[in-house]
């Protein structure tokens, strides 16, 4: 079982007026050239999930491992958005690049936190964020079809018709009644705006990148113009307990990498795209399972450091 300690050695840096990331110790003791930027999924704060603790002293040397906690951390999903996410991690890579202006920043999302890694690279906005030398999507899922794998089609319609009603009429910011929102967001116990609520669960929202049966054309605007100086690596669960059986987990990690390769972007298909035997968070995963992982990533942030996915390079 992949577990972390309770007690973490490591350095806890404000990078803006109320967020802060926190740096783990990592097996050198020696101040970081290149940082891995870890960011969590909905309900995720530091070290809810426990394979980053452990990863932080199994990357290159040289490296270090931060998580970083945004306002949308813990229970602050329901009231946030990605947009808001990607300032706070923009603010973050900002400050991190004050310390080490010449190394590399690589972001790291995990769940949800994969969608801030899509809309940090592709989304609205994108050009006015602080640079990033690549991304790696780690446990990536629609929560659109994770919901609706558990739920009813009632209660789907349900929110979807209220959300919908309410940003029409200008109130997308407001609290949806628990009646309509914990039938689906309840396990959470926190609050949910309708914006969010829609973000989450509408084909095409703003938050559905992962969705299997996305178009072309939407997959086209998004893992499409991915920039070759932002290379990606998709590390997708072989056994994601968030993902439908009938999701051809290869097929979909395949075409997302197609579309990155078409617009001319860098994507790493050799340590892409499924991690056998991983659940979702890798919590209750044996140690063969993390190692897995490690092995990919580190290999990954080994090539981004030797600039293996720069333009003009032979990959």
């Amino acid at each position: 079982m992949v577990t972390a300690s309770a007690i973490q050695a490591g350095l806890l840096h404000r990078f803006s007026k109320r967020l802060v990331a926190f740096e783990f110790a990592n097996s050198s003791g020696q101040p970081f050239k290149n940082l891995l930027l870890w960011v969590g999924g909905l309900s995720d704060g530091l070290s809810t999930c426990a394979y980053p603790q452990l990863l932080a002293k199994k990357v290159p040397p040289g490296w270090s491992l931060a998580q970083v906690e945004l306002l949308s951390s813990l229970d602050g999903w329901g009231t946030s958005s990605l947009q808001a996410d990607v300032k706070g991690i923009s603010d973050a890579v900002s400050y991190f690049r004050k310390i080490i202006p010449r190394g590399k920043i690589v972001l790291m999302g995990h769940s949800t936190g994969c969608q801030d890694g899509m809309e940090y690279t592709v989304g609205k906005g994108r050009d006015d964020r602080s640079r990033i030398d690549g991304v790696i999507l780690q446990a990536p899922v629609s929560d659109r079809e994770a919901i609706i794998k558990d739920n009813s089609k009632e209660k789907i319609d349900s929110l979807l018709k209220t959300s919908k009603k309410w940003i029409d009429e200008g109130r997308g910011l407001d609290v949806l009644p628990a009646a309509i929102a914990d039938p689906l967001f309840g396990s959470s116990k926190c609050y949910v705006t309708a914006y969010r609520a829609h973000s989450l669960m509408a084909s095409g929202g703003d938050d559905d990148y992962f969705s299997s049966d996305l178009p072309d054309s939407t997959l086209k605007r998004t893992f499409g113009i991915m920039k070759k100086e932002t290379p990606l690596l998709i590390l997708i669960s072989g056994d994601d307990e968030h993902m439908a059986a009938s999701i051809d987990k290869q097929a979909l990690g395949d075409r997302w990498s197609q579309f990155v390769k078409a617009g001319g972007g860098a994507v790493d298909e050799e340590n892409g795209c499924i991690v056998p035997g991983a659940h979702h968070t890798l919590n209750e995963d044996n140690d063969q399972t993390f190692q897995e992982l490690r092995k990919r990533v580190v290999s990954f942030l080994g090539k981004v450091e030797k600039g293996q996915f720069a333009p003009g390079s032979q990959l």
